[in-house]
C-alpha cells in the first residue's frame, strides 16, 4: 500500500511517517490487505485549541471504495492513533457486513459491475459570487450558480444495503447509485438527526 504523510504547519518527521505507515499496515493486513494508497494529513491549532493537533485519513481501500477517519490529540502521534482507530472500526464493520452478504464487493467469485461514470460540481455561493462581481446583475437570473471546480465521479450498481454501508464507510454526506435491483437511480443521504435517508426513483 503507497502511504502519502504530510503536514500543515506541522513537522512530518521520519519517526511519524514510520509510525503512520506501520499503523496502518497493521489495520488494514488485519481487516483488509487489499488497500491501495492511502493520504494522510496533520495539521495544528484544531478548532482554536493552540497546541492541539488534528489528523484526517483517506484510505482507497479497493475500486471505488474509500473511507475517511479523523481524530484529534495533544500531539500528531495521539492523533493519528484516533483517527486509525476510526478507519480500523469502519474496516471491521465493512468486513462483518461484507461476511453476511453472500454477493458484497468483497467476494471475488462475483466482480463488481463497472461503475458508471457522471461529473461532479462544486458551485459557487452567491454571496461570494456576488463579491467577485460574477453573479446576475440588475435583477437577471442565470440558470446555475458559477461553476468553480469539476470532477468525474463513479455511480456504481449497489444494492440499497450497500450503499449505505458505502455512504457510512466514506464519511460521505450523500451518496448516489444504481439499484441493482430495479436498476433506476437513488440516492441515500446522512439526515440532520443522524438517521440515513432513501430516495427511490420510480422505474420506468
Amino acid at each position: 500500500m503507497h502511504v502519502t504523510v504530510a503536514g500543515k504547519q506541522v513537522e512530518t518527521g521520519e519517526a511519524l511517517q514510520t509510525h503512520v505507515r506501520e499503523g496502518l499496515a497493521t489495520i488494514t493486513q488485519k481487516y483488509f490487505d487489499h488497500a491501495l494508497e492511502a493520504n494522510v494529513t496533520f495539521r495544528r491549532d484544531v478548532k482554536g485549541k493552540a497546541g492541539a493537533f488534528a489528523c484526517d485519513i483517506n484510505l482507497k481501500a479497493g475500486r471505488n471504495l474509500f473511507m475517511r477517519g479523523e481524530g484529534e490529540g495533544a500531539d500528531a502521534h495521539r492523533a493519528f492513533e484516533v483517527a486509525a482507530e476510526h478507519v480500523a472500526k469502519r474496516l471491521r464493520r465493512y468486513r462483518r457486513r461484507v461476511n453476511e452478504h453472500a454477493r458484497s464487493l468483497a467476494d471475488t467469485r462475483a466482480p463488481e459491475p463497472e461503475a458508471e461514470t457522471a461529473t461532479q460540481y462544486v458551485l459557487q455561493p452567491e454571496d461570494e459570487a456576488e463579491a467577485a462581481g460574477t453573479a446576475p446583475v440588475d435583477g437577471a437570473r442565470i440558470d446555475h450558480s458559477v461553476i468553480v471546480a469539476e470532477q468525474p465521479t463513479a455511480i456504481a450498481r449497489l444494492s440499497v444495503s450497500e450503499a449505505v454501508m458505502r455512504l457510512d464507510l466514506t464519511h460521505q454526506p450523500v451518496l448516489m447509485f444504481r439499484n441493482s435491483g430495479s436498476g433506476v437511480l437513488n440516492v441515500v443521504y446522512r439526515r440532520a438527526d443522524g438517521c440515513v435517508g432513501w430516495i427511490d426513483a420510480p422505474a420506468g
